[in-house]
């Protein structure tokens, strides 16, 4: 029997662990005491890590296709028919018919940010997609022409915050997004015993809205509305107070000439909130001594979602709350370079634009919604080949049933992935990562969304069953860039490491040598990892001080630091960048409509589920059928439905099939069905979810419903009629 300390990586809470192993069988799953940021906090999918590692069903061995059929290959054979199939693609059509979906646990991992960069510049092509545009570009675009960064994205500082204003988010059961919080619920609790506010603005009744003090059921689709609001009456009442941010803001006038239509009179029919509540919202705001405003999935994943990412950046703004303790504020992580501040080059969008429709490059990637058009619409550029990194595109993007097809239709298709999924088993390759405690963990990307600084790094807990991750990445890394199936990873490793070693240097923290001889002792991704840690902001911080505190270092609590993290053009925050300015009218045009009428569908999250991750697990599916179709008792009534009924939900886009769960935790005019759902297709092996399947929601989500700015799919407030299935 022994005890290790891990992260586990299953969600953005980033929750310390504590393992008890009776040789390499995990008995107990404790949430670690000493943790400095999750301080012993376990939820369910954590204490289920043991069993998802040791899934029957976890590939063990790579895949390719014989004919109609997946079979286990060895590593060498996989990786020779993924650069047999690539070389034959690429001379039949060119490097523009290859393309790179990357799927939400790449930012779980080492290979996502270490070595997925570089295998996407080795296959040099534009068709670069990701989950990125499902649910969370808006808050990287907004951050991006405010701040001059996409991944400059202020979280709220919970712990000493006491006013809150939460739109769109459920962290109670999804654990925080853009905000990593471990135990967030404790988090919401503390806020309201030390005297503190807590509002949540949703369309259903939410656990985390049972914690608040008000909950308001906004109509679906309107948060920006209400937020652009809410700016319109901190200026008519003369509520604007910069604070210490005063020397470092511009465009605030040109702000109040955009938000003087959204009169809360004028916005409130269309939001189904009352007038007089949202000026108190912008009052109670403006009023706190410490206050934030803080929105998620349900607000951005709209075809407004960049307006309300930025309505809520200006709000924090326009009140002095941003950058400013118990605000809105910056973390900084253990791997980031200190900002020098002042001008730069700011933040670039539309260097390139889709091939059929036009869509226009956020942030290096065009948006998912258009990854079914580009595969099925022939002419140059059309995409032939696919690689999916973590990724299952068959159920987390829009239009899923046009998706499969072109999938199935592909030259070539590899997956890196541990399932046969409802997307892998279209594959021509699958190559499967060692399970997750069979890897090195560090959290490269929620180091930036932390609520308190802090650093730790994780070893394998056990022995992998294959290549790692990392290496495989770069393995399919060098067969793009024409080094053949046989190159050693360790030539991806020192590229990587020469290109940061010479950023480092051009910073002044020491030569390229003395750089790399620093973090010389270590190999692969821990050497990547070193280097950086050696370069961050914080002095003496090294892959060795990580592994002598397995709890992890704590780095303090979030600490003010504009203007140093500002590289906008002007050197400042820009409240008023021209692609603003310009899509406002957008928003403002929906004033002169008559409010939605009809049925609006909207997603929803549950504990035990991570978009299509757990369902295979038994203790994570056991309980009833969570696929179910929310609806309130009056629009059931004047249906004639009743709870339990097999009901029929039709789009414009499909039609499925689902029981009936009759509640009054959900406003009228709005109905709910989870995502990530749809476990029956035929070829799959998940035979725990495949007992319980659910239905796959994103059959009635329409690809053409994006945010033009971000190219983020619209997933929320998606019009449905519902009827007794027949």
């Amino acid at each position: 029997m022994r005890r290790v300390l891990r992260t586990c990586p299953l969600c953005e809470a980033t929750c310390g662990l504590a393992l008890t192993l009776d040789g390499d069988d995990v008995v107990r799953v404790e949430g670690d005491p000493d943790d400095p940021l999750s301080r012993g906090f376990l939820c369910p999918k954590g204490a289920t890590i043991g069993a998802l590692h040791a899934d029957p069903d976890r590939l063990r061995a790579p895949l390719v296709r014989r004919g109609d059929a997946l079979v286990e290959c060895t590593w060498d054979e996989a990786f020779a028919a993924v650069a047999e199939g690539l070389e034959r693609v690429v001379a039949a059509h060119g490097k523009e018919s290859v393309g790179v979906y990357l799927g939400n646990p790449n930012v779980h991992t080492l290979a996502g940010p270490f070595y997925v960069p570089a295998f996407v510049r080795a296959l040099g092509t534009g068709h670069v997609f990701s989950a990125s545009t499902v649910d969370q570009m808006p808050q990287h675009l907004a951050s991006g022409l405010m701040f001059g960064h996409p991944d400059r994205i202020p979280v709220p500082d919970l712990d000493r915050t006491d006013w809150l204003l939460m739109l769109g988010a459920n962290p109670v059961e999804s654990n925080g997004s853009l905000c990593t919080a471990p135990d967030f619920p404790g988090r919401l609790k503390a806020l309201r015993a030390r005297g503190g506010r807590l509002i949540v603005v949703d369309p259903r009744r939410t656990r985390t809205a049972d914690l608040a003090d008000e909950h308001l059921a906004i109509r679906p689709g309107t948060d920006a509305l209400l937020l652009w609001a809410m700016v319109q009456v901190l200026f008519a009442e003369d509520r604007v107070d910069l604070r210490d941010l005063a020397p470092h803001v511009e465009g605030v006038e040109a702000l109040r000439d955009l938000a003087a239509p959204f009169t809360p009179e004028t916005v409130a029919g269309h939001c189904r909130v009352p007038a007089e509540v949202i000026r108190e919202l912008a009052r109670g705001l403006a009023a706190a001594e410490r206050g934030c405003v803080y929105a998620r999935i349900g607000a951005h994943t709209t075809a407004f979602g960049t307006l309300a990412a930025w309505a809520v950046g200006a709000l924090n703004v326009l009140t002095g709350n941003l950058d400013r303790p118990g605000g809105s504020m910056f973390p900084r992580s253990a791997l980031g370079r200190p900002h020098p501040g002042g001008r730069g080059r700011g933040f670039a969008v539309g260097r390139w634009r889709s091939r059929v429709s036009g869509r226009p490059e956020v942030r290096g990637e065009v948006p998912s919604a258009v990854l079914a058009e580009e595969m099925s619409t022939p002419g140059p550029g059309q995409l032939r080949a696919l690689f999916t990194i973590a990724g299952n595109p068959a159920r987390s993007l829009p239009d899923s049933a046009g998706l499969e097809r072109a999938l199935g239709g592909l030259d070539l298709l590899v997956c890196v992935d541990p399932y046969l999924n409802e997307t892998t088993r279209l594959a021509d390759v699958v190559l499967p990562p060692p399970g997750p405690l069979a890897r090195a963990h560090y959290d490269v990307a929620f180091g930036n969304l932390m609520v308190r600084n802090v650093a730790r790094y994780t070893p394998p807990t056990l022995a992998a069953d294959g290549p790692d991750e990392c290496d495989i990445v770069a393995r399919l890394t060098l067969i793009a860039s024409g080094a053949g199936a046989q190159g050693d990873p360790a030539w991806v490793t020192m590229g990587v490491l020469g290109h940061l070693a010479k950023g480092a240097a051009a910073a002044g923290a020491a030569s390229e040598a003395e750089l790399l001889a620093a973090s010389a002792g270590e190999s692969g991704p821990e050497a990547i990892l070193d280097l950086l840690l050696r370069t961050g902001p914080y002095p003496g911080l090294s892959l060795d001080a990580l592994r002598a505190a397995p709890s992890g270092v704590d780095l303090g609590p979030l600490q003010p630091c504009v203007p140093d993290v500002l590289s906008t053009p002007s050197g400042r925050i820009e409240l008023a960048p021209a692609s603003i300015v310009d899509d406002v009218p957008r928003l403002a045009a929906l004033l002169d409509d008559a409010p939605v009428e009809g049925l609006l569908l909207v997603g929803r999250r549950h504990l035990r589920s991570n978009n299509s991750w757990g369902h295979n697990v038994p203790r994570m599916a056991g309980g009833t059928n969570r696929c179910t179709l929310q609806m309130h008792p009056d629009d059931a009534a004047a249906r004639g439905l009743r709870d339990g009924d097999v009901v029929a939900i039709a789009s414009r886009v499909g039609r499925v099939e689902a029981p009936l769960e009759v509640t009054d935790r959900i406003a009228a005019g709005v109905v709910s069905l989870p995502h990530g759902w749809g476990h029956d297709a035929p070829g799959a092996r998940l035979r725990v979810a495949a007992k319980a399947p659910g239905v796959n929601s994103n059959l009635l989500t329409d690809g053409a419903v994006t945010d033009p700015l971000s190219g983020n799919a619209g997933l929320n407030g998606i019009p449905v009629e519902v009827a007794a299935s027949v």
